[in-house]
């Protein structure tokens, strides 16, 4: 198993995990601590404009980080099931222990596994696949693969989406895109950079997607009400940086 450096800090309010003194790998607001405080992770979540709820029922995450995304989709999406599979065991005591994530394994569980063995050996399928498995460094290694991606294309339900985040490869992101788009078929879409710089890629496992403006805004405002995530901003950057043709999204 990988053992990293793991440091828990404060300030402002927040709470930040590192893996390294200059490397943040999740946070939580004290006063809101099941909400989505970094931009990258509320980004990450945008399937709920791309989906009629009730989704996702089941979710898959690679890497657990401070439990921000378990956290938020086990307390706002109580229809959820979630599996999280994490390599560092480390990693889930600090969760648990500094991040308040649940003890629910009926709903939640923490599976302390590499991501990419359990992708290429395992059977199970799921409507949500959340990639953001980095290590220490930053660095994605078998997770940014050709094969593990076709491994998550043959692991998502009918209506299953993938989303990665790209933050961190070390050519930038655009070789990672590509095999995304590959192992996909084209049906990829990397959205526009969010405000802290983190790209995410969303890959749609079966037919093509075609979502209206009109259904992202009232997406939107439904997931604002319900969970109180904001993805407006979300839909304003797809619609302002030319992401829609014909007021529509397709990919």
């Amino acid at each position: 198993m990988i053992r990293n450096s793991i440091e828990v800090s404060e300030k402002a309010g927040v709470r930040y995990l590192h893996f390294s003194s200059n490397w943040v790998q999740g946070a939580m607001r004290i006063q809101r601590p099941n909400a989505l405080e970094l931009p990258y992770t509320r980004e990450m979540m945008a399937g709920l404009l791309l989906r009629e709820a009730p989704w996702p029922r089941d979710a898959l995450l690679i890497g657990l980080g401070a439990g921000s995304l378990a956290k938020f989709i086990y307390h706002q999406l109580p229809a959820a099931r979630i599996t999280v599979v994490e390599i560092d065991p480390q990693v889930e005591i600090v969760a648990r222990l500094h991040f308040g994530l649940p003890d629910d394994p009926r709903r939640l569980r923490v599976l302390i596994a590499d991501g990419v063995e359990y992708m290429l050996a395992g059977e199970s399928r799921h409507d949500c696949m959340l990639i953001d498995g980095f290590d220490g460094k930053g660095r994605a290694g078998a997770l940014d693969t050709l094969p593990f991606y076709q491994a998550c294309r043959a692991r998502l339900s009918e209506h299953g989406l993938l989303a990665v985040n790209l933050l961190g490869r070390e050519r930038g992101f655009q070789a990672s895109a590509e095999r995304i788009r590959q192992a996909f078929e084209g049906r990829t879409l990397v959205f526009p950079s969010s405000d802290s710089g983190n790209t995410i890629a969303f890959a749609n496992g079966s037919e093509r997607l075609d979502v209206s403006l009109g259904e992202l805004v009232s997406r939107a405002e439904q997931c604002k009400l319900q969970t109180g995530l904001n993805l407006m901003p979300t839909v304003a950057r797809l619609q302002e940086q030319g992401y829609l043709r014909h007021d529509r999204l397709s990919f």
